[in-house]
């Protein structure tokens, strides 16, 4: 065992069981746990989110007192990455600084960055695998640009033996380092309480109360609110995929409910390694016929949508439950999106932005995917001309409108059907609700059919520029497009 402390950098992986990262670093000798507020990081404009950075806070705050418990501290510093970790080095005499993997294209950059500057310093950094089940390039079958379509990656994925439990080591020792006040990193209150208890809690509860086994059966009813919610704390790594796995009972045989879970659990590794292996996707469309739409340049559409102003109640909904809690429901995302891509020609990467500033489970991969996905421009991606109708989608999956009154209370007086297009009730009708459109709630900014016939054009047009293009498009695939 070195007597030469280790500096173990936490990023996105809030947790001291099955952290990889921090047990070699035990293993071997003294630590110094370090968490570094990059100002670069948080002027993005996908990190400007209050509840989402609150909710870190509350997760540093409670990696603190985890290690603390341990004999160690979290020492969080303000700086660039590079600067701050080589003065940390220096002050604790480490030269090894060891951290989880990152996928996100600026991540990458930035531990290539800091790997250069630590070793003119004499420091190693190694890099271990992170918080996904199966690291991008380790999949079987997996290679060059890795899958583009989702079957055949679930079918690899599923198969990936998952790994043994890794308990928190019971003592954390090293040298003490001053450091800042976790609880300065962000004002307000975070959407949900924070922490690898709290998540470890909220996954137990889940599977208990049945909310696994009848997975398949409620995931698409927003108001019955079946879903797990685990999404911030796996977006963190208060929690990670092999945990939800053992606690679903793998590798034994699954319930339908549960298997249909395990699969959105995929899904959202599926969107990692998609980012990992072709990092243009943060900034384009994955398909290069579809990177010339000539989307319209709509800022009063945009902004009612944000704030949930369309008239349409399913998607009104779903962007005031999204203001007012940091989450939306799944299904209700997809038509939201949908929503802003095909029914206002809105560029799907100004809504990706909306959704990262507001949802506290805001994840870049899975963010980007979801909304390539409906747009049709992305990897196992909805066809272009899939256009989700907001009515149709209300009927089906609201039917009783009681997703839609709870977060749309100007319409809670209307009943029946009318719930989902109120531009149709009658002016008694109106009278009777205590509606009355265009004054307490608005009219449908556009009309679906239409709007659905322009999109379309739109993407025809788009895809017969991209073939008469000499050579095309280039392929989103290297770090220098992003």
């Amino acid at each position: 065992m070195s007597a030469c402390p280790t500096v173990v950098w936490f990023r996105r992986d809030l947790r001291t069981a099955d952290n990889t990262a921090l047990a070699r670093a035990c293993a071997d000798g003294p630590v110094v746990c370090v968490w570094v507020r990059d100002p670069a990081l948080l002027r993005r404009r996908h990190h400007r989110a209050p509840g989402r950075l609150a909710f870190l806070r509350d997760g540093l705050r409670a990696l603190d007192a985890d290690l603390r418990a341990r004999g160690s501290r979290l020492v969080v510093r303000t700086g660039a990455p590079e600067a701050v970790l080589a003065d940390v080095c220096r002050t604790a005499g480490a030269r090894r600084v060891v951290h989880a993997a990152e996928v996100s294209p600026w991540g990458r950059a930035r531990d290539r960055r800091v790997a250069a500057a630590l070793a003119r310093d004499g420091v190693r950094v190694d890099e271990v695998g992170g918080d996904l089940l199966v690291d991008p390039g380790d999949l079987p079958g997996s290679s060059g640009e890795g899958y583009r379509v989702f079957t055949p990656f679930w079918r690899a994925w599923r198969t990936f033996p998952l790994p043994r439990h890794s308990p928190a080591p019971e003592r954390v020792d090293g040298p003490r380092l001053d450091g800042e006040d976790p609880g300065d990193v962000a004002a307000g209150d975070p959407p949900a309480p924070a922490g690898a208890s709290v998540a470890r809690d909220a996954l137990v509860r889940f599977i208990r109360d049945g909310g696994a086994d009848g997975y398949a059966d409620t995931r698409d009813d927003p108001a019955a609110d079946a879903t797990s919610h685990l999404g911030a704390y796996l977006r963190l790594g208060m929690c990670t995929a092999a945990q939800v796995g053992r606690a679903l009972g793998l590798p034994g045989v699954l319930s339908a409910g549960r298997e249909e879970f395990w699969r959105q659990i995929a899904w959202r590794e599926f969107f990692h390694h998609l980012m990992a292996r072709r990092p243009g996707v943060a900034r384009a469309a994955l398909d290069p016929a579809l990177r010339g739409v000539a989307w319209d340049d709509d800022p009063d559409g945009l902004d009612a949508w944000r704030r949930g102003l369309t008239g349409y109640p399913l998607v009104d909904a779903g962007m005031r439950q999204l203001a007012a809690t940091g989450f939306m429901h799944n299904r209700v995302r997809m038509v939201a999106a949908s929503f802003l891509v095909k029914d206002l020609h809105v560029d799907w990467r100004r809504g990706e932005t909306v959704f990262m500033q507001a949802l506290v489970d805001g994840d870049p991969a899975s963010n980007n995917g979801g909304w390539q996905w409906v747009a049709g421009t992305g990897a196992h991606a909805a066809p272009y001309f899939r256009v989700l109708n907001p009515v149709r989608q209300a009927q089906r999956f609201d039917p009783g409108g009681a997703y839609i009154r709870r977060w749309v209370p100007e319409l809670a007086g209307v009943s029946g059907a009318r719930i989902h297009e109120p531009w149709r009730m009658t002016p008694d009708e109106q009278e009777a609700a205590g509606c009355v459109i265009g004054v307490d709630y608005p009219g449908p900014v556009t009309d679906h059919s239409g709007a659905r016939e322009r999109v379309l054009r739109l993407y025809r047009d788009a895809r017969a520029r991209s073939s008469r293009a000499p050579g095309g498009h280039p392929s989103p695939g290297d770090d220098a497009a992003v």
